[in-house]
This record gives C-alpha cells, structure tokens and sequence, in this order.
C-alpha cells in the first residue's frame, strides 16, 4: 500500500464513505466535504448491498471509499466499489487509532471507527494509503506470496521438528543429519530407512545405493558420517522405536513441502516484471515477489526518494534547537518492503562489483558506526579519603547531587547506579552490597554477610549504597583502584572488581 496524495483525495470528491470492514457486516458513515454526515448503519457484506448504497451516496458527488483493511473481508467491498467506478482508499490501523484519540470520547465501537475513518479522509487526506488497482497478476501474485509463506513455516516446523526427534533418540546422528536435513538425499535415506535403528540395519551398500541417486558427489562421505555417527552410540534410548515410526512420515511430509515451494517459485519467475528484478544482484525470485507486491508498478512513488523513505530506509532529520541535531535511521515505514531491501543488499556482496563499492564505503568509515560508540569508564580518587557513615555521608552525597547537576553528557564518564539491597545491576557495573571495615556497620541493606565487601581501611566506602535519613537508596558512585585493591572480605581473602 501506498501514500496516496493529498491533492489526489481532497479535489473532486462530494462524499467520504468510511467502512469499518467486518465477516458478516461492515458499519458505514458517509460523510459531505463539509462534514454533515449523509449515512451512518450497519452494511451486510454483500454485493447487493453493497452496490445499492453506492449509488445512494453517488447522488450527492463522488465518492471516495476508504476502508481499515483492503485485504480478506474488505475484499469484496473493494471490488464492488470498483466496480461502481469509485476510487478506493486505506487507512491503516495504527493511524486510524492515533486520530482517534484526537476525537472526544473513549468508546470503541464500529459506528465510531467508521465516523473516524471517513473524517480522516475528508481533513487528513496525507494519512490515507493508496489501494493498487485491479491488477489480475499481482492478484495472483499476493495468493502465491501468502501460500509460499505458509510454506515456508510449514517446512521449518517439520525440519525442527525431526531434528528435535533425532537429538533426543541419537544426539550423534542429528549432528550429521540435521545441518543437511532440507537436502534430497538426507530425505530420501529418513523416508526409507527410519532412524538410527533402520539406518544401521540398511547397512552401507544400501546406503550408498540410495544416497548416490540424489548427491552424487557427497553421496559417500555422507553415508560415511552417518555410520560414523551410528558407531557412536550403543544404548537405546527410551522412545526410539515410536520415531522410528515417525520419521518416514516427517520426512515424506517436508519432502512434499519443499517440492510444493519449487512449485511456487516456478510460478513466480513467470511474473512479467520478476526478470528485471532478478536481473539486479542479490534479489532472487521469492525477494523479487515481495517487492513487487509492496511496490506495485512504482507510479506512486515521484521519486527514488520518496520510495526509500516510505520503505523505512531514507535517514530522518531530527532538529530542535541546539541540543538535538542530526540524521537517525528510522525505526518505521514499510516492513516487509525494509526486510527485502535489508536481505538483498548481503545477498548482493557475493555480486564482485556490489562487494567492492561496500569495501569501500567500510574502508572510509573505517569501522562500522554501531562500533564507534564507545564506552568510557573513568575511575577518580574520592575528595574524602575519611568518609565515614553519618553525617560524612550526607556531604558526599551532597557532592554526588552536585556533580549531577552538571552537563554529564559532555563528560566522558560512566557512573554506575545500583539497585537496592539486591546486587543487580542499573547502570553499567555490578558489585555486591557493601560495608564499612572497622566499624562492621552495614552500608546496604536485606543481604547476607557472604554477599558483602568489606572495606580495608577504617571508614572508607568500597561499594554503592549508603544510608541517607535512615532510608537505603541507589546513588552514583565513583570506584577507586586504592579502594577496590584494599577491599577483604570476611575471609580474609581479596575481592577485585
């Protein structure tokens, strides 16, 4: 789906119809281009239906239809609205929930939905979507994507599910077999041969006979893993005589499933446009499908940029005032279309040219930029080398306070904060509770002594929690090598962070 533009939607349009699509009934509101509402009632999804209160609508201009699902059971409204010559838009969901909150109310019903939908048609024509025409071969082309899909799932449940059979019977022969369990030949020997038991009974003349069918060349080296694997393992696990049953089937099950895929491929290359986009390095048939479906014939799109930017992938410009500048990437826009575009830019480094203009983009960053940001601790000597619990403590945590109010972004610094009483980590360290040496007094709260550091020198705090009003809460710390290499528990042994 599509931006459809806003000049497109406003211009020429009498009626905004808003369809709240439902199995058995839609609920419609129609609304003027002044806003004065023309039709608001239950639709039943049917032509007839359908088609009567178009031509209503269409005596007042004409009409727009805009639908919150132009897929599954807002197909037909679609097409009859076609039909009728009417031009049909989207509103996507998440959209449509967003602008609903900027109506007075919190109910949630299908009148409601419905209203909103046609308002945003009528005063915020940018948030609708484009519905591709009738295009009988991207039609077909949608059906064979969503098939090849479930597929696709279907084949991963199977092949997961007899990998997990063979590392539960025979860890040694799923080492083996499982990396390779999608081939032919591997198949072939589970489907007439069973398991570890039927496969050793088949013996290695077998074997070869029927693994050199479907891979000539690993054919030998394969059956030589595989009685390798078999010689591993002399018990038998309990269950093995059930997935001996079972495997013949499971694998006669993922055979018919990659089979039906290579179907669907074959299918997919015979697409008019799928040659142009194959024809690209690292775009393949199934990626080449996808775009085409989330693209369409391109026309909606003025420019290349308006095309990367609707798939989530043009950077976006954040600015307000002098503390926040810069490009981000972006974290929505289309994303199945984001996906292919992210699988085919790998696929295409295997392609000389594509790999050698990344070389060079990486050899002039030379890194990549998530491995620019750096980290870095900087560890500072406490003004106080007698802080003591008390009253010194609620000057250092004064200081902390004070340091905290400066500008902490622009030093290069990490102060780690602790939760309370527990050791778990806040910020970027982790130590254990802490208490004062000399004094035995403790300083965190809840844990037992074997948890504890305990400071070498008299007073000096080792760790991050401190009793401030008779009430144990998390403040930044700043660790010290003198401190930390001092530190003994109460075993006499030293603690290092």
């Amino acid at each position: 789906m599509r931006c459809v533009q806003a000049g497109a939607v406003n211009e020429g349009y009498g009626v905004y119809l808003g369809l709240d699509v439902g199995k058995g009934d839609h609920h419609a509101v129609g609304l003027a281009s002044d806003g004065k509402r023309l039709h608001d009632a239950a639709l039943p999804n049917t032509e007839a239906r359908l088609r009567q209160l178009f031509d209503k609508l269409a005596r007042h201009g004409a009409v727009l239809v805009v639908v919150d699902q132009p897929a599954s059971i807002g197909a037909l409204p679609v097409a009859v609205a076609r039909a009728c010559g009417h031009q049909v838009a989207y509103l996507p969901g998440l959209a449509m929930r967003r602008i609903a909150d900027l109506h007075p109310g919190a109910a949630k019903t299908d009148a409601r939905d419905a209203y909103v939908i046609a308002d945003a048609a009528r005063t915020l024509p940018h948030t609708l979507r484009r519905v591709d025409v009738g295009d009988e071969t991207l039609a077909e082309l949608e059906v064979l994507v969503g098939f090849d899909d479930d597929l696709a799932g279907e084949a991963t449940r199977v092949s997961n599910r007899i990998r997990g059979l063979l590392t539960q019977i025979h860890p040694a022969l799923e080492r083996v077999l499982g990396p390779k369990v999608g081939h032919k030949a591997v198949l072939e020997l589970l489907s007439r041969c069973g398991g570890p038991a039927g496969l050793r009974k088949a013996g290695r003349r077998k074997l070869l006979s029927i693994a050199a069918v479907h891979a000539p060349r690993m054919g030998e080296r394969l059956v030589e893993q595989i009685m390798a694997a078999l010689d591993e393992q002399t018990v038998t696990v309990p269950g093995t005589t059930a997935a001996e049953t079972i495997l013949p089937r499971l694998a006669d099950s993922l055979r018919d499933t990659l089979r039906q895929r290579d179907q669907v491929e074959r299918m997919l290359d015979a697409h008019p446009l799928a040659s142009v986009l194959t024809s690209m390095p690292g775009i393949g048939v199934r990626t080449a499908a996808r775009i085409l479906l989330e693209v369409g014939d391109g026309t909606a799109f003025a420019t290349p940029g308006h095309l990367a930017a609707y798939a989530g992938l043009a950077p976006l410009t954040r600015r307000s005032g002098s503390s926040i500048r810069g490009e981000h990437p972006p974290r929505d826009g289309n994303k199945n279309l984001k996906r292919a575009f992210f699988l085919a830019a790998f696929a295409s480094l295997a392609d000389p040219v594509s790999r050698a203009y990344y070389d060079r983009k990486r050899a002039a960053l030379d890194v990549h930029p998530h491995h620019r940001q750096r980290v870095k601790t900087v560890v500072r000597a406490p003004a106080e080398e007698d802080t003591q619990v008390g009253l010194g403590m609620d000057a250092d945590l004064a200081r902390v306070k004070a340091q905290e109010g400066g500008h902490r972004d622009s030093q290069k610094e990490l102060i780690g904060r602790y939760d309370v009483g527990s050791g778990s980590r806040i910020g970027s360290h982790k130590l254990p509770c802490v208490t004062t040496g000399d004094a035995g007094q403790h300083a965190g709260c809840g844990t037992s002594e074997r948890q504890n550091m305990w400071s070498g020198p008299a007073g000096r705090l080792v760790g991050a929690r401190r009793l401030v009003s008779s009430q144990t809460r998390p403040v930044p710390v700043r660790l010290t090598s003198s401190s930390v290499e001092g530190a003994r528990s109460p075993y006499g042994d030293s603690q290092r962070t």
